[in-house]
Order: C-alpha cells, then sequence, then structure tokens
C-alpha cells in the first residue's frame, strides 16, 4: 500500500488538506490522525470493514474495542444511549481526553465495539482531528496508530515508523499535547468505572460523580479469558522492544541500582532530570523531574522508543505512585513492563 503524507502547519490548510483524508475514511479507507492525547488511526466507525482494515492495519486482536470519535458531543446520541451523567461529563471535560463507554445503538458494526454491545465514544479537543471529524460527517473509530502492543505514538515520526505502507494516510500535525491515550469509563447507572486512567484523574471525575470505581485490570493483570472492556486493558501493551522492569523503592536506592546495573550489565534507564547528572547519559533517557508527572506523562511513549534505540537488552524504571495523574503511568508502564516489578 502506497502511503500519503501530509504535513499541516497552518489552520487556513485544514479544509483543503483534509477533504482527500475526510474522502479516504468515507470510502473505507484508513487515515492516522493527530489528537490532544497521541495519533489515532482512523476509519468509518459505521463500516465494519473499515474496522477489520483497522485492526489489519495494527496486527490487532479483533476482540479489542475500538474508540468512536465524535466532533461534537451531542453527536453521542447518534451512536449510543446517553444518560443525564454522560452529559455532566460532557460539560466538565468535552472536548478533551475523556472517552466514555455507553450502549450502542444499532448502526454501530460489532466489529467496531470488539463484540461488545456497548460503544466507547470520544470528542477530541486537538483542532485538526475535530475539522476532519466535522468534515466526514460520521464518526472516526480510532485506536493509536501503532503496531499492537508497542508504545502508542505522539509525533508522526513514529506513525511512519509502525504505519508506512499499512494505511492510506497519515496527517503529520505536529507532537500532541498531552503524550497518554485519554480516560476510559463506563457509566454503570448514576456510577462510574475508571477501565482507563488518563490525563482526566479520579479525583477530578469525583468533582461530576461521586462513585468512582476503580476497575482491578487498571493496575492488575486481565483475568485469563476475561474480555477486555476498552483499549488498554490486554496483559502486554505499549512495550518497547526490549525487556521493561520497573524498580520499586526508595528514588536513592534505585538510583544506586541504575548506576550499579548500567556498569556491570550496560542496561538503559528511564530516569529523573535530576538523577542523569549521576548515570550513564549514552545509556539513560530523562523523562522528567520526579514531581513533574505531566512531563513524564508526555515523554513516556517517546522515551520507549527511544530506549529501545540504545540498543540495550533491558531497560530499567522507576515504578510511578498511584496517586493523581501517577496512576495513568503505573498503568502505562506496568503493562508495558508485563507487570515485571523488582523490589530494591
Amino acid at each position: 500500500m502506497n502511503t500519503k503524507i501530509i504535513r499541516i502547519n497552518k489552520e487556513t490548510e485544514y479544509s483543503e488538506q483534509l477533504t482527500e483524508a475526510s474522502e479516504i475514511i468515507l470510502t473505507g479507507g484508513t487515515v492516522v490522525f493527530p489528537t490532544e492525547t497521541v495519533y489515532g488511526l482512523g476509519g468509518n466507525g459505521l463500516l465494519a470493514d473499515a474496522a477489520q482494515k483497522i485492526y489489519a492495519a495494527k496486527g490487532r486482536p479483533s476482540d479489542n474495542p475500538l474508540i468512536i470519535h465524535i466532533a461534537e458531543p451531542c453527536d453521542a446520541e447518534k451512536y449510543a444511549f446517553v444518560n443525564d451523567v454522560y452529559y455532566r461529563l460532557a460539560e466538565a471535560f468535552m472536548p478533551g481526553p475523556l472517552t466514555v463507554i455507553m450502549p450502542k445503538r444499532e448502526c454501530i458494526p460489532l466489529s467496531v465495539t470488539g463484540g461488545l454491545d456497548t460503544v466507547a465514544v470520544r470528542c477530541p479537543s486537538h483542532p485538526v482531528a475535530h475539522a476532519l471529524i466535522k468534515k466526514c460527517g460520521v464518526p472516526i473509530a480510532a485506536p493509536s496508530a501503532n503496531i499492537s502492543g508497542r508504545p502508542s505514538p505522539t509525533s508522526a515520526k513514529y506513525v511512519e515508523e509502525d504505519m508506512l505502507g499499512r494505511v492510506d494516510m497519515i496527517i503529520d500535525g505536529g507532537e500532541c499535547e498531552i503524550g497518554l491515550e485519554s480516560t476510559i469509563v463506563k457509566i454503570d447507572g448514576n456510577s462510574l468505572t475508571l477501565l482507563r486512567p488518563g490525563a482526566i484523574t479520579r479525583d477530578a471525575l469525583l468533582c461530576v460523580c461521586e462513585d468512582v470505581k476503580i476497575a482491578p485490570a487498571v493496575i492488575h493483570k486481565l483475568a485469563e479469558n476475561e474480555k477486555p472492556l476498552s483499549p488498554g486493558m490486554k496483559y502486554r501493551h505499549y512495550a518497547p522492544n526490549a525487556d521493561l522492569v520497573l524498580l520499586d523503592g526508595n528514588s536513592d536506592d534505585v538510583l544506586s541500582f541504575m548506576i550499579n546495573e548500567q556498569k556491570s550489565t550496560g542496561c538503559a534507564v528511564l530516569c529523573y532530570d535530576e538523577e542523569l547528572s549521576c548515570l550513564n547519559p549514552d545509556l539513560s533517557i530523562a523523562i522528567g523531574t520526579r514531581n513533574d508527572l505531566a512531563t513524564q506523562a508526555k515523554k513516556l511513549f517517546t522515551s520507549l522508543r527511544e530506549a529501545d534505540k540504545l540498543g540495550a537488552a533491558k531497560i530499567y524504571a522507576h515504578l510511578p505512585t498511584l496517586d493523581g495523574l501517577g496512576l495513568a503511568l503505573y498503568n502505562r508502564m506496568i503493562r508495558a513492563a508485563a507487570h515485571t516489578i523488582k523490589k530494591i
């Protein structure tokens, strides 16, 4: 497949440049586009065949649900059975990095939802994503634009590494602002279940809904034969090629371990900015200061991809906290490491 790449630099260029992209979507093709979270691999959310093309491009199991992206929060009514809780969430967080799972309407194919009778709906805030969805006039089904299991791409260069020759078009819209996929919640009556943490934290959700449960699979392994209710719940996900090990312990002890392992084994490490001077700079990638979780989130997937290029067989990183945005980092890193944690 020949993949066309278009690069968007100015808002005035969107309409003309996105016309071809919308035509591809409407005729069942695949287009990668930027969002505020990560790049998405999009297809027509109303066409079963488009979903199959997305799964094929990613090498993704077809039981892993896709998210449909809409132009306006009220568009959800066309594709899902919404309630007051949805509209409270929409008023507080949409457009933005929140995905809401609700019972689906018949127009959404089961191939899009991984066979589930629910659909995941998101209204992105990125201007290119919004313009593309609006121009298409249909929901765009889109997982992250990477080979299944690999770190999600936050810039077009990583999309090209994985998707060149696999999709019809890549829209280069620059760096993604957030760097982690959207928060995913499922509405259960008047309560919420958090299925994937993201930039919208549980504390923020509690300001809208007083009952927000955290699904066990956010932190723990998906049970054997358990069907994933949302993207990102599989056992190993977001992973580099090298083995990733998370280090649980006092920060000073973890740093000492990293220093000694680099000297003895030549391992790579993801470290805090303030630790870099103590480590081998040729085998270390700084992901932000210790307390700057937003920067760590933005840099995580890029850092995992770049760590692979260092040529080490093993990568060590700090085990994140479970507080606030730390829960989203923990969720991604525990899956990238296939739940491999070393106590220090």
